[in-house]
């Protein structure tokens, strides 16, 4: 009976140390001892009461203090709380340190929290970036088209990581430069002449004003000719000028025709009425005939006078078409 009881009590002391050292992580305290960074048992106890990972504070601060940086758990811990990547922090502050550039933890933590890779940063303060543009299409003076591929070498600013314009801002800055240099030229071939006054125009604009980089160098890695957007143009507006007067020829073209159409309505009309009125010659001959008004003198001299009249317009119209004909034989 007592075998079974110390069994029992020893497996209970046995179930309680695995559950005391899984919660208080005494080979993490004994690694921090043996690295001459000094952290109390408690601390490590307060860090899983707080639901903090005592290896991603602990880890760290080891590296940090044999970098000879001066941090503690307070910060490390407040940092990661704040959902900061304090492992990416402490190498940016070593390799800032190394480097002998001016970096605190605050400024560091900082430029974390504003998703920024700080360690990359400081990296390209260390070893400067280049960020080529795409093809940046613009147009000279003489309307010759200009393609342009810039190398711009860049390293970062730390002091303007936090709430500095990153990569696109500076691309489009170099872009815009480009555009507004060739656009100043008077020929595309002074551009081609000398390629590095574009480099020069542009680096002295102080493109990296509010960005998070500082320009060192702007270098054409590429130029080429485009189209002749001149002619192209000048092309089209002479297409729509064209476009425009035939809209107006042929707004002409309507109206003579609507005018036509009425003068011949009006030829019709006037027809219709010497019809109406040469059918009514005859009843007044008969009427004054028969009144005594007019004798048959007057009504022989009268057909004479329309026959000679009739006589006169055939000999005319003959004479017209023999001389349309003789205009003819001569023209061939």
């Amino acid at each position: 009976m007592e075998t079974i009881v110390f069994s029992v009590l020893f497996l209970i002391v046995i179930i309680f140390i695995i559950t005391i050292f899984n919660f208080i992580p005494v080979g993490l305290w004994i690694s921090a001892a043996a690295a001459g960074v000094k952290v109390s048992i408690f601390s490590l106890i307060g860090m899983r009461l707080r639901r903090v990972r005592p290896d991603r504070i602990i880890k760290p601060l080891i590296k940090g203090t044999k970098a000879s940086l001066d941090i503690n758990t307070n910060q490390l811990e407040s940092h990661l709380l704040s959902g900061g990547r304090v492992d990416n922090v402490v190498d940016a502050l070593i390799a800032a340190h190394r480097a002998n550039l001016e970096l605190s933890f605050e400024k560091a933590a900082a430029i974390d929290l504003a998703g920024r890779d700080v360690f990359e940063a400081v990296r390209m303060s260390v070893n400067p970036k280049i960020i080529e543009t795409p093809w940046i299409s613009a147009v000279a003076v003489d309307g010759i088209e200009v393609k342009v591929v810039a190398r711009v070498t860049v390293r970062a600013n730390l002091a303007r990581l936090v709430g500095g314009a990153g990569e696109e801002t500076i691309v489009a800055r170099v872009g815009e430069g480009i555009v507004t240099t060739v656009g100043s030229s008077k020929s595309h071939k002074e551009v081609l002449e000398n390629p590095d006054r574009i480099s020069q125009v542009v680096l002295s604009k102080g493109l990296d004003s509010g960005t998070a980089f500082e320009i060192l160098s702007i270098d054409i890695a590429d130029i080429d000719i485009g189209r002749n957007i001149g002619a192209h143009l000048q092309i089209e507006q002479a297409e729509a000028d064209k476009k425009i007067a035939q809209a107006k020829a042929e707004e002409r073209r309507a109206l003579a025709i609507a005018m036509e159409q009425e003068m011949k309505a009006h030829v019709e009309e006037m027809k219709a009425k010497v019809v109406e009125a040469e059918a009514m010659v005859p009843t007044a001959i008969a009427e004054a005939l028969k009144n005594g008004n007019m004798g048959v003198i007057d009504y022989y001299n009268l057909e004479k006078t329309k026959a000679d009249i009739s006589l006169k317009e055939s000999l005319s119209n003959m004479n017209f078409e023999v001389g349309v004909r003789g205009t003819d034989k001569n023209n061939k």
